[in-house]
């Protein structure tokens, strides 16, 4: 098999000058940003106002998420007769984040909380039951589970004949049948009226925090103790809704702005330390999704996920500092462990037809890194991805995959051929047995070869629309700016510059990187081109370059600079 070599670059959407000048007049704003909002299916004075402020007052009602009601009487019941409760979090950075969230929160409302994070490879994904067994063992009454819990049909009849009362707050896909619980809040399970469906698991949390402060307070519970705001654990929101890659549009947009300035302004001990072992300057969504959150996502990878909510807990720094370290140091073993693994696949892949997905077993794969190995395949090969870390006669896998071809659907049409399942349009989960591997792998191809043409197979790169040059300023990007944060249902703007020449092209970063000057029409321009330094040597004549303007900051000096995705050589002119 084949990397992919071209990509196909399209545009967003064909936004109609009528509707980029209704803008511009209504907001004072550059033509371009204006295309980028319409880009965004923002095409309305309001909505552009909002994206450019987004605010914690227009949080929508928690209550219009389906089993809230029951959630919050369970929770306040249990804080009133002072019962134990037991939060059952996940491995991952949502997970970890929302389960620090909420033993923080219930602890400051005066309850008695403790926390149970699984490990990866000896307990595996999901609703832990010899961590049920062991809560009510020690006396909780009470489990709210965090990031997970939607699928757990058995442990939820395991919880309530433990005599438990099972909280569910989850954000992934529900199955047909869901489980049992006290109260089940997911925006995705039917019937809940809960306008913005893209919460993350600590969203969720969050809400149900919202939730339960609003009913304590109509009934007098602040009249002795402090109120706590709920705004100042907006950086633990933050952190998990970057990482975890819901769309940052809508309350999502709100909590990471709000948490993105907490980190920067206002770091808790642990996020400070976490800040330093990652070098991190500046915090940006960009710096949370490829610095700090690896660094808590390698706890549960390699080791203890509990370690990371310890980090988040912590309110001393010296502690703090003591386990960031260890957490940097077990991202950096996460580093290699990937590396050999990516290698490993690769050379496996060298031999292989052209399919149209990619299903790739092997006994000597860390469980806990394959789903990083997946993405850096599909991003190398355009397909959709199951790798799969075989151990006995089990196997665990982890998929990604393209655009148009979801996931968590995908692996509907499989389910016989899995043992369990669970995940999103891009990201998944699964289980099955050794001697399933090839069944498995014969029906995701059927199944992908059902959905998908050939073309479909080549990335495609979205922009923004074509641009000169001379259209791009300090001021333009300025204004850019102001519609961070970027990450997933709100990318970087990205434009492209036709017939356009290189100079002074030169690599930097042992090789790895290309640095230039881009000039079209009188008009140059600093450029950076990441991983691009292997092309050097063939970029002649002119090209078309697809780009994000951006300011360069360093040593305390700032400059425009051009952030090259892609180029590729330009048509001959008319």
């Amino acid at each position: 098999m084949k990397p992919v070599q071209l990509r196909r670059w399209r545009s967003r959407d064909e936004t109609s000058s009528e509707a980029v000048g209704r803008l511009v007049s209504a907001l004072g704003i550059h033509p371009l940003t204006a295309r980028v909002l319409l880009g965004r299916a923002i095409d309305d004075e309001a909505a552009a106002r909002a994206f450019f402020s987004p605010r914690l007052a227009d949080l929508p009602d928690p209550f219009l998420l389906r089993g809230m009601p029951e959630a919050v009487e369970r929770l306040t019941a249990a804080l009133k007769r002072d019962e134990a409760i037991a939060v059952h979090g996940d491995y991952d950075v949502d997970g970890i984040t929302a389960t620090a969230l909420l033993v923080a929160v219930l602890s400051r409302l005066g309850g008695r909380v403790d926390y149970h994070i699984p490990l990866r490879l000896k307990d595996g994904y999901g609703l832990s039951a010899a961590a049920l067994k062991q809560a009510a063992g020690q006396g909780s009454r009470v489990v709210v589970s965090v990031d997970c819990g939607v699928s757990a049909l058995q442990e939820a009849e395991l919880a309530a004949s433990l005599g438990l009362d099972l909280i569910i707050t989850d954000h992934h896909q529900p199955p047909e049948t869901l489980p049992g619980a006290t109260a089940l809040v997911n925006p995705h399970q039917p019937g809940c009226a809960f306008p913005d469906k893209y919460l993350s698991g600590v969203g969720v949390a969050f809400m149900l925090l919202v939730a339960l402060r609003r009913r304590l307070r109509q009934q007098g519970w602040f009249a002795s103790r402090p109120e706590p705001d709920l705004r100042d654990w907006l950086d633990l929101v933050a952190l998990g809704t970057v990482a975890d890659l819901v769309p940052l549009r809508g309350i999502n947009r709100a909590f990471v702005r709000h948490g993105l300035w907490l980190m920067e302004r206002q770091p808790r001990p642990g996020i400070g330390a976490l800040k330093r072992v990652a070098g991190v300057r500046e915090v940006t969504a960009g710096a949370v999704g490829f610095r700090l959150a690896p660094r808590l996502n390698a706890a549960g990878r390699l080791e203890d996920a509990a370690t990371g909510v310890r980090l988040l807990l912590s309110e001393d720094a010296r502690q703090a500092g003591e386990l960031a370290e260890r957490l940097d140091a077990w991202n950096r073993e996460r580093q290699q462990i990937e590396q050999q693994t990516f290698d490993a696949a690769v050379q496996k892949l060298a031999g292989l037809p052209e399919n149209y997905t990619i299903v790739l077993a092997d006994d000597s794969w860390h469980q806990g890194v394959i789903g990083i190995v997946a993405s850096r395949l599909v991003e190398r090969y355009g397909r959709p991805t199951l790798l799969i870390a075989l151990d006995g006669d089990l196997g665990k896998g982890s998929g990604r995959s393209i655009r148009g071809f979801h996931l968590y659907q995908g692996l509907q049409q499989c389910a016989d051929h899995l043992s369990g399942f669970g995940g999103h349009e891009y990201a998944a989960g699964f289980s099955l047995s050794r001697s399933a591997v090839g069944e498995l792998a014969a029906a995701f191809e059927r199944t992908a070869r059902q959905l998908l043409a050939a073309d479909d197979l080549r990335p495609v790169l979205l922009h923004d629309g074509v641009v000169q040059l001379d259209e791009i300023d300090p001021e333009l990007v300025d204004e850019l700016e102001r519609l961070a944060p970027f990450g997933m249902g709100n990318p970087e703007p990205v434009f492209v510059a036709e017939q356009v020449e290189l100079h002074r092209i030169e690599t930097v970063g042992d090789g790895r990187h290309l640095r230039c000057l881009v000039r079209q029409a009188g008009t140059s321009l600093p450029a950076i081109a990441f991983n691009m330094g292997p092309q050097a040597e063939s970029l002649r004549g002119f090209h078309d370059i697809l780009f994000t303007p951006a300011f360069n900051r360093w040593n305390g000096r700032v400059s425009l600079q051009l952030r090259l995705k892609d180029l590729r050589p330009a048509s001959p002119a008319a």
